[in-house]
């Protein structure tokens, strides 16, 4: 297994310098720059912003500072408890914020992570608990009204995007009803609407792929001999048939964490949530090299690890495959 998590990372190394160089070279071929506004600034005042930020640089050597400044310098890894400190924990530096005067980009970060964290947490947690007894039920209970009624419930949550979900929610439970707020972050119930809106969606590809799984996994032979022992119903699907039917949900969860991360970009913007994603839009609108590079970087190593931590899962929950 250690063998196999050291390769996985040796691959993931040159996954992440494409990204970074794609990124970085894309932003600077765009026209504009960080500093244009509606009222031009003088051109004294734009040499002196160039100079400040090393933007006067030739494009090859701010390239390399910013490769140096992303080389992990220490280790330590227990610094991240301590408020998320990139630069304490692995000596990665971001660079400063074009935008945002003295702040630097690991600060942002830091701030607004968290709240992108909890939402995708939640929301995740809504996808499982809402998706999968669907999926088990309308297994169970083919071709019945219970098995169409979970198939059309999940259509539904697919067919159905966020931008269109989230209105409709604040519409009824925010506006007509007043059981929650509109936007915000504040309170314990300002996480509802945001989390059921990012949940329900995934829920419905849960609800799918568990249905499909629990189907093959219920024709069988080992179900039917534990059937022919004498063992009860519910100790034949909880013990043995969702232990393999739950895989095919295993593989999706990787790329589901990777949407719910970046479907918070729609749902932050939606309710004004103060989380990484909404920052990420803004810092795409203000041409903020800096924030926009860093987001994508943190993005694509959270999707690399829960891609690895996936294909763990999976071997663990199935003997048949190898750390290969």
């Amino acid at each position: 297994m250690f063998r196999f998590i050291g390769r996985r990372l040796l691959e993931a190394i040159p996954v992440m310098f494409i990204i970074i160089t794609g990124t970085f070279f894309m932003q600077r071929f765009v026209p504009g720059g960080p500093f244009t506004q509606e009222k031009a600034v003088t051109p004294e005042v734009q040499r002196n912003l160039d100079a400040y930020y090393h933007l006067n640089d030739p494009l090859w050597k701010q390239y390399r500072d910013y490769l140096v400044g992303l080389t992990p310098k220490r280790f330590h890894p227990g610094e991240l408890l301590n408020g998320l400190d990139l630069k304490a924990a692995f000596g990665v530096d971001f660079g400063p914020s074009f935008r945002y005067s003295n702040r630097t980009v690991n600060e942002i970060i830091a701030d607004k992570l968290p709240v992108s964290l909890e939402l995708g947490f939640w929301s995740l947690l809504v996808a499982m608990v809402v998706g999968m007894p669907l999926g088990i039920i309308a297994a169970l209970r083919r071709n019945s009204w219970m098995d169409y009624l979970s198939s059309s419930v999940t259509m539904v949550g697919i067919c159905v995007p966020t931008f269109v979900l989230g209105p409709l929610l604040v519409l009824f439970f925010g506006i007509r009803l007043g059981w929650f707020h509109a936007s915000g972050w504040n309170d314990p119930s300002d996480r509802v609407l945001p989390c059921l809106t990012l949940g329900l969606v995934y829920a419905a590809y849960i609800g799918r792929l568990t249905r499909g799984g629990m189907l093959e996994v219920l024709q069988q032979d080992y179900i039917r001999t534990a059937r022919a022992k004498g063992a009860t119903e519910w100790r034949v699907i909880f013990r043995h048939a969702i232990r393999g039917g739950i895989l095919p949900v295993v593989s999706f969860l990787g790329p589901a964490v990777a949407n719910i991360l970046t479907g918070s970009f729609v749902i932050e913007t939606i309710f004004q949530i103060p989380g990484l994603g909404r920052e990420f839009v803004t810092s795409a609108f203000n041409r903020d090299y800096t924030l926009v590079l860093g987001t994508v970087i943190l993005y694509a190593g959270l999707i690399v690890l829960m891609n690895l931590l996936v294909d763990v899962a999976q071997v663990a929950l199935n003997p048949k495959l190898k750390f290969e």
